[in-house]
């Protein structure tokens, strides 16, 4: 990390660790070339929760010059079940207003997102439960069928079992916000918990996103995405 004090980078452990709620594609059908939206949503699986962890302070210095590499290298975290998207078709919904035109490879055939209700618990070491956060997978701007659409504009091929991120889902208020860089406004404004506070995620605290869609008397649920994290290993490059 580098600090704005700092003339260079140094290894440290992440003091600002955050986590990123977000709804994973799994690729069921490989392609060569550039397809559509539609062969895009033809081509996956299912889904997954997907819990995108992140150190926010390796982040902010490492993504101007370069891009996410160590800020998003330590884990990520997925549901246990894949949940099929046939599964998931009494759920579709439109994707918003758009404020611009799509580009012409972003047009949609037809409702492209879920309405998955979606929420985020942490729970420290010994302490109760809280729920920081309460969202849901409709508030996507871009559905994964578009995201893997221009993902492959380039030629980039998919292949089967690859697995997409949604990115950060987040609805319009505080309380629906699915990171604690957003829900405490970048450490700004501590989010309370049972007995205490955070700002970022902190050693053995247990994260957990759940998800499910409701039905006429039946739901469908992805299984808690949980991950707990623990105190950083000795500097492997410490020198004797």
């Amino acid at each position: 990390m580098k600090g704005p004090d700092d003339a260079v980078p140094r290894f440290a452990p992440s003091a600002r660790f955050d986590i990123e709620l977000e709804l994973g594609a799994v690729v069921g059908v490989p392609s060569t070339g550039p397809v559509s939206v539609a062969e895009a949503d033809a081509m996956i699986f299912g889904y997954v929760l997907l819990n995108d962890w992140s150190a926010r302070d390796i982040q902010a210095w490492e993504y101007q010059p370069l891009g996410p590499f160590q800020a998003k290298a330590t884990a990520t975290t997925i549901s246990p079940w894949i949940v099929t998207k046939a599964a998931l078709e009494p759920f579709r919904v439109p994707t918003p207003p758009r404020e611009l035109p799509l580009l012409p490879h972003l047009h949609e055939p037809g409702p492209l997102l879920y309405d998955i209700a979606l929420s985020i618990t942490l729970t420290p070491q010994g302490g109760a439960a809280t729920t920081l956060s309460r969202t849901s997978s409709a508030e996507l701007y871009y559905s994964a069928a578009q995201q893997l659409a221009h993902h492959s504009t380039c030629g980039c091929p998919m292949t089967t079992g690859d697995l997409l991120g949604s990115g950060t889902i987040s609805g319009p208020g505080k309380a629906n916000r699915g990171s604690l860089l957003e829900l405490g406004w970048g450490g700004q404004e501590p989010v309370a918990i049972a007995g205490g506070s955070r700002s970022f995620v902190e050693d053995f605290d247990t994260v957990t996103l759940q998800g499910a869609a409701q039905g006429a008397g039946f739901t469908i649920g992805f299984g808690a995405c949980t991950g707990q994290v623990l105190p950083a290993l000795a500097d492997p490059y410490a020198r004797p």
